[in-house]
């Protein structure tokens, strides 16, 4: 076996560009062509034959024998494919110089080491900081990052010098450097790009400039490919703290929109539900054992309302469920909590019961409805199913939502008559209605947990 001194020296005798070989002819393979323009015995591999139709046949490599006849190979191929390809080349490589241009560094580095060690191959890392359309108008000024790695010294010279005629700007740096510097560049640019695509950002007549600039952000990263960004955000050990340091200073900003916590003589409880409802009932709890007597109530319907009016300062406390041990989580306290930022003051249980109720002068038998929040019927599924099956179940829209709401409209006549409510037995007393069954839950034991909890500043 030839040692790589013996191969240096056969190196110095040849022209090292002698032949080149790009494997992978994507969006930035057919860059990295048009950056090799000019030179002599320039081929392209791909395993996909569709992606070679624009290309010369002469300059077409077939085979992997072929590709590795050249002296040097570029490896412009997705990083997630990157291990898994050179496994599939290794029986072909010989003294070949491998040139990545993956857009990280240390990832290329460990896999392109570890399958060329005990071998006379070589590697040298690469990442044009650039792509199809930063380079549209030409590779001027336009930068490329370099670490020597493992490549001979009259090759490293070469490219440098090539890269360098191409008027790019050559950086040279260690893989290391690179990842931790790129995951604060390209891998932010990405991921707000991405952001910006998933927010829906479209230009407007009264684009600012820095809109403008956004705009381009996002066009321009959105053009690559998922597999690409996602590659670029797990493949760089430095990109997941980036995006926790974004999301930390996402809440920071946002935070700050706040307005000034206000401190009433009187404080106000926003709930997730109207006057008769479990919230009510749970606030009372909640207040009786506290030894709270001075306070207000607003009622608020939705989870989504009473987050949005706490992180707004019109509430001092919001509280809404969050748990049933039949029925299981809340989902619209699960869906709203996750968007909203608040502290929990204290998680606590109250045993509740459900009855079925309609107004005074409705008879029963022409009740067809039952109307009632998502989380009752999930709570009396196996009784309304087995003594009740012959009624359409139906869960209201907006503040509808709460069987309190319900039970006002029914009492307002802004439903129709001829639906009945499920819900707390107060609901009776407070809105005038008929009780027509009680005790409908499937556990008697049926325990809600609730959250009281305030804005996080």
């Amino acid at each position: 076996m030839q040692t790589k001194n013996q191969t240096k020296t056969q190196i110095k005798t040849k022209l090292i560009s002698e032949s080149t070989c790009i494997v992978g002819y994507g969006r930035f393979g057919k860059t990295l062509h048009k950056l090799l323009e000019g030179m002599q015995n320039v081929f392209v591999y791909d395993i996909d034959l569709e992606k070679l139709q624009n290309v010369n046949k002469e300059a077409i490599a077939t085979r992997l024998e072929e590709v590795y006849a050249c002296n040097t190979v570029f490896l412009a191929l997705p990083i997630s494919k990157l291990e898994e390809t050179i496994e599939l080349h290794k029986p072909y490589i010989k003294d070949n110089l491998l040139i990545d241009v993956l857009s990280v560094k240390l990832h290329a580095k460990g896999v392109l080491n570890k399958a060329l060690a005990n071998t006379q191959a070589r590697a040298l890392l690469t990442h044009p900081m650039f792509g199809p359309d930063s380079s549209k108008n030409g590779f001027e000024n336009l930068p490329i990052v370099v670490d020597k790695n493992t490549a001979m010294d009259e090759e490293y010279a070469y490219w440098i010098e090539f890269f360098n005629s191409k008027g790019l700007n050559v950086i040279e740096m260690s893989a290391e450097e690179h990842d931790r510097m790129a995951a604060g560049s390209q891998g932010v640019t990405h991921f707000v790009g991405r952001l910006l695509e998933e927010y829906g950002m479209k230009p407007t007549p009264i684009d600012t400039v820095g809109a403008k600039i956004l705009l381009q952000v996002k066009e321009q990263t959105c053009n690559d490919t998922w597999e690409l960004f996602k590659d670029l955000q797990t493949y760089n050990p430095f990109t997941e703290q980036m995006r926790d340091e974004i999301g930390q200073a996402y809440k920071k900003v946002s935070t700050s929109l706040l307005p000034p916590k206000i401190v009433r003589e009187t404080p106000i409880y926003g709930i997730q539900g109207g006057k008769g409802s479990f919230n009510e009932q749970a606030l009372g709890d909640f207040v009786s054992r506290h030894g709270i007597e001075k306070y207000e109530v607003k009622y608020l319907y939705t989870t989504e309302r009473v987050l949005k009016e706490l992180e707004l300062g019109e509430i001092d406390f919001g509280q809404f469920a969050m748990h049933n041990s039949i029925g299981g989580v809340v989902a619209e306290s699960i869906h709203a909590s996750a968007k909203h930022r608040f502290n929990i003051v204290e998680e606590f249980e109250i045993v509740i019961s459900h009855h079925i109720m309609k107004r005074k002068n409705v008879d029963w038998q022409d009740i067809k409805t039952i109307m009632a929040h998502p989380q009752v019927f999930k709570q009396c599924q196996s009784t309304l199913a087995k003594d009740y099956p012959q009624y359409n179940l139906v869960v209201g829209e907006g503040d509808l939502i709460d069987h309190a709401k319900v039970a006002q409209a029914l009492n307002l006549g802004e439903l129709d008559k001829n639906i009945a409510v499920m819900g707390p037995r107060i609901l009776a007393e407070l809105y005038d209605l008929d009780v027509v069954a009680s005790d409908l839950q499937d556990n008697k034991n049926n325990l809600t947990s609730f959250l009281l909890c305030e804005i996080k500043y």
